[in-house]
C-alpha cells in the first residue's frame, strides 16, 4: 500500500499519510523507526505495512 507524507514532526518522527482513496493515516515513532529514514517531506511517496490492527507497522520508500 502506498501514500502521501501529509504531515511530519522530526522531533518526534512522527506523521500521518494520505492515502490514494484520502484517508489519513497516522504513524507512530517505531514504523519510522523501522524505515531506516532520517527524515520525510510532505508530499513524498512512501510504501507503507500495517499489522493485523491496521496501524502502520514500517514506512519505506517505493522502489521499481
Amino acid at each position: 500500500m502506498q501514500g502521501t507524507v501529509s504531515t511530519f514532526d522530526p522531533d518526534t518522527r512522527t506523521g500521518s499519510l494520505l492515502l490514494d482513496d484520502g484517508t489519513q493515516v497516522d504513524f507512530g515513532r517505531n514504523a519510522f523507526d523501522l524505515s531506516g529514514l532520517r527524515l520525510l517531506r510532505l508530499g513524498q511517496r512512501v510504501r507503507i505495512e500495517r499489522g493485523a490492527d491496521g496501524t502502520v507497522d514500517k514506512i519505506a520508500i517505493p522502489t521499481f
